[in-house]
């Protein structure tokens, strides 16, 4: 890697941590406002596929000793990017046993 990618690299990590920074002030300013949140999760779950489906699949290698790179890099440097979704199992949690139990006799009326 040459100085100038090097540079740009380095200018790009600032970028992208400023973003972060500026993504988590957002979600921490709608603390405990659910559907906001949720919101924001959505949002960045449709820029995550956006930027997959188009600029991404357009960008990859098409020769054998790039895509060797790619994967080299995917490797080493943390793997595939992915957006996990919760399982509903996890937002039952935070309701007690009585109160499940309440909504499904309820269902079965």
């Amino acid at each position: 890697m040459n100085l100038s990618n090097e540079l740009d690299a380095q200018e790009l990590q600032v970028k992208l941590q400023a973003l972060k920074t500026e993504i988590w002030a957002l979600a921490h300013s709608h603390k405990g406002d659910t559907l906001t949140l949720l919101t924001l999760l959505r949002t960045l779950e449709e820029a995550h596929r956006e930027i997959r489906d188009s600029l991404f699949q357009d960008s990859l290698p098409d020769n054998r000793q790039t895509l060797y790179a790619l994967l080299k890099d995917i490797e080493e440097l943390g793997g595939w990017p992915y957006v996990a979704r919760m399982k509903l199992r996890s937002l039952l949690t935070n309701f007690p046993e009585a109160s499940i139990s309440e909504n499904e006799s309820t269902a079965n009326d």
